[in-house]
């Protein structure tokens, strides 16, 4: 009988390790990317750290040397809280306002490569990278999301004899 009680104790502290992993890497990986207003908060902390980042592209930032390849751009905050983002009126909406919004924080990315075709005004961006001593965030992955190039047309209904 005791050494069943030992193997049930032990059984039992497993499944309460297993389960503390499983609810501690859920909660840290359900924020994907940080806002523009979270890494600046993070100060000097931020420096030389992989971080993914998101914002609305503004697209008259937008300079491509072709012959490094390399693309600067600069973007501007968009809320991280999907629900929010809903309230404001959807994701397109969002990013509009962002764009046209002079106080929202900015930051300026540098992309060594070629330029993505989706990259244009008010395209989201998912950005993964480092942010630099000169304020720059040095990207190493570009995403691009641009919720206007994917709105669904109604179908034309077809007409049968």
């Amino acid at each position: 009988m005791a050494g069943r009680m030992k193997f049930l104790f032990a059984g039992l502290l497993i499944a309460l390790a297993v389960g503390y992993l499983i609810v501690s890497n859920t909660g840290s990986s359900a924020h994907y990317f940080l806002t523009l207003e979270e890494l600046q908060a993070m100060g000097s902390d931020a420096l030389h750290r992989n971080i993914t980042i998101s914002g609305a592209v503004l697209g008259e930032t937008i300079v491509y040397y072709a012959a490094k390849p390399e693309v600067r751009f600069t973007i501007v905050q968009i809320p991280g809280d999907p629900q929010e983002i809903e309230r404001a009126g959807g994701l397109a909406t969002v990013l509009h306002n962002a764009v046209n919004d002079p106080d929202a924080p900015r930051l300026e990315i540098v992309y060594a490569d070629i330029k993505p075709d989706l990259l244009q005004n008010e395209a989201q961006a998912i950005i993964r990278g480092q942010l630099g001593e000169d304020g720059r965030f040095y990207a190493d992955e570009v995403l691009l999301k641009c919720p206007t190039r994917y709105e669904e047309e109604i179908p034309a209904q077809v007409e049968s004899n």
